[in-house]
């Protein structure tokens, strides 16, 4: 984390000498003056002027040079253009750009055969052994083993200064040299940041080339992954990076994403929310790609949105499924869609989503038919879990499950909320009790919620309200809710229904409102604001919460929350 901040003052520093050069940085400038204080600015401005001593290579828009017709080859035909020149010609080099532009997207499997493809027409094509070098570690998530990686870069050449050697140009050096600190010694998060004080050092040298930018960006975000950094200043850096590509050229597909990647928090989210418009329309055809903006939209409560790109994704991901794929491109959007199904209320597609992850589990393969296999079907039984939880909690149809050793967290603490619900205190009790040595995430804290629980139907209401405190303590003081609500129960959502039922509406108002903040238009939420607006007299609040409640939940007439939305509405009129 030291040298984390070290990298951040010293590029202060490096701001503070730097004058803007033309007009397109003073443009990028105002833009995101629009949103960061000058002290927050610690991001160097993208230059418009492309240009370089030698000759272009082609701008490719990859959508239009579907190199094949034949079956298996449409996941190519929209990815993005990006403009990339190399020392490479020809159809290798129209393979790397394609490469390129699905690896901006994290379209691993489809980037690496086009990767393989350019090097088999040029086998010394040094940058077609460094784009897949890239293709086998999530750059966010994964604690990038370079096993894989290395033995790509071993078919280029043995040694380090072998390779480096049929680097023909600085240029192509820089990004081989950057990539041999990233799967060079080390454990991985010194790895990462090396990486990224590279392609820094890179950026600084080539400062008007695009793709220097787009990579300096995520290697950013990779390095704040990595180190676990809490703050927004090298985010910034990163997405204003991305939001400079993305205004010189709205169709490159890392600079929506690595956008959406930096501002994916609830205050950052609307600086993104035109990148995640545009992300799904760019590489339509990558399974991330449609999958990444609801990143954006869930922060926006855009449920449709959620639902519909994620539902898109799953069928691009179920199409390129082959037997030893990983699940793990289906996994994903099948867990945020069905989140964003249970908030618009569709309880018929929630249990869907759940009847598909099952068959993952058991099948190794989609609900809908086709190729089976093994690979990620670890991750389909975690998630087996985890959605049918979600869905007991979303939707309030209260189940009591048997608890043993193997009960999952999630499934604990949606036991605790339906016994505390159905007044089964022995099984409140078993299952706080269960959640001190549960597995999986943020279990301390959801042993605090069932505590909290218990001492409410037990009359302790200080004792709860503590434990509550405690449990919204720990939460605060972690990163900014992403992605579906975890604990399955919001904090602070919970914390709300409890002072309700204590009888504090006006604490319970706040409590209310924060969790809107983090998580916008959760339908559960908006009831309760409702209720507690209610509750102290202030009408008007209240209708508020109640309209945007129905909105929400349109056309759910038969929802119990949704009738006495429509009957506090008509009754104010």
């Amino acid at each position: 984390m030291n040298r984390l901040a070290a990298l951040v003052r010293s590029s202060e520093r490096k701001l503070d000498q730097e004058p803007s050069t033309n007009a397109a940085a003073d443009r990028r400038g105002d833009i995101a003056a629009l949103y960061w204080s000058s002290e927050l600015m610690v991001c160097r401005p993208f230059h418009e002027e492309k240009r370089m001593n030698r000759s272009r290579a082609l701008v490719l828009t990859v959508g239009l040079l579907a190199i094949a017709a034949a079956p298996g080859k449409a996941q190519f035909e929209s990815v993005g253009s990006i403009d990339f020149p190399t020392s490479a010609t020809g159809e290798a080099q129209q393979h790397f750009l394609r490469g390129v532009a699905i690896l901006h997207s994290f379209g691993w499997k489809q980037a690496i055969e086009q990767f393989q493809a350019a090097q088999k027409l040029d086998p010394d094509f040094v940058m077609a052994y460094w784009g897949e070098s890239l293709a086998y570690n999530h750059p966010l998530i994964s604690q990038m083993d370079a096993t894989e990686p290395n033995r790509v870069l071993e078919r280029l050449a043995h040694t380090r200064a072998d390779r480096m050697a049929k680097a023909p140009t600085d240029r192509e050096k820089g990004f081989l040299g950057a990539v041999e600190v990233l799967w060079g010694e080390g454990e991985h998060v010194a790895r990462r940041v090396g990486y990224m004080e590279a392609m820094e050092q890179l950026y600084e040298q080539y400062p008007d080339d695009s793709e220097v930018a787009a990579f300096y960006a995520l290697s950013t975000l990779s390095a704040v992954a990595a180190t676990g950094d809490l703050g927004m200043r090298l985010k910034v850096r990163a997405g204003t990076i991305a939001l400079g590509l993305f205004a010189d050229n709205p169709n490159h597909p890392g600079a929506p994403h690595y956008a959406i990647h930096s501002f994916d928090d609830p205050d950052h989210a609307p600086l993104a929310l035109e990148s995640a418009y545009r992300f799904s329309e760019i590489a339509a055809a990558v399974a991330h790609a449609i999958h990444m903006p609801t990143h954006i939209f869930i922060q926006h409560g855009m449920w449709d949105r959620v639902s519909g790109n994620n539902q898109d994704a799953y069928d691009a991901a179920r199409e390129l499924f082959k037997p030893g794929d990983s699940l793990g491109d289906a996994i994903h959007p099948l867990d945020w869609g069905q989140y964003g199904d249970l908030q618009r209320g569709d309880y018929a597609k929630a249990r869907l989503w759940i009847e598909r992850i099952e068959t993952m589990a058991t099948e190794g393969g989609f609900l809908e038919g086709g190729a089976r296999g093994e690979a990620g079907v670890a991750r389909a039984r975690n998630t087996v879990s985890l959605v049918k939880s979600r869905y007991i909690v979303e939707t309030e149809q209260w189940k009591i499950q048997p608890i043993t050793d193997e009960t999952s967290a999630n499934e604990l603490l949606a036991t605790a909320l339906s016994a505390a619900h159905l007044g089964d205190q022995a099984t409140l009790r078993q299952a706080q009790t269960a959640l001190a040595s549960a597995r999986g995430g943020r279990t301390e804290v959801m042993q605090q919620m069932a505590g909290a629980l218990l001492h409410a139907g037990m009359g302790h209401a200080d004792v709860a309200t503590g434990l509550m405190d405690e449990a919204q303590a720990a939460i605060e003081a972690l990163a900014p809710p992403r992605g579906a609500a975890s604990p399955i129960k919001p904090i602070h959502e919970l914390y709300g229904e409890i002072l309700l039922d204590l009888d504090r509406p006006a604490a319970a108002i706040e409590k209310f409102v924060t969790s809107l903040l983090r998580m916008p238009r959760r339908p559960r939420s908006l009831l309760g604001l409702a209720r507690a607006y209610a509750a102290t007299g202030e009408q008007e609040k209240a209708a508020e919460a109640y309209g945007e409640l129905t909105e929400v939940w349109a056309g759910r007439e038969s929802f119990e929350g949704y009738q006495e939305a429509r009957r506090f509405l008509q009754g104010t009129r």
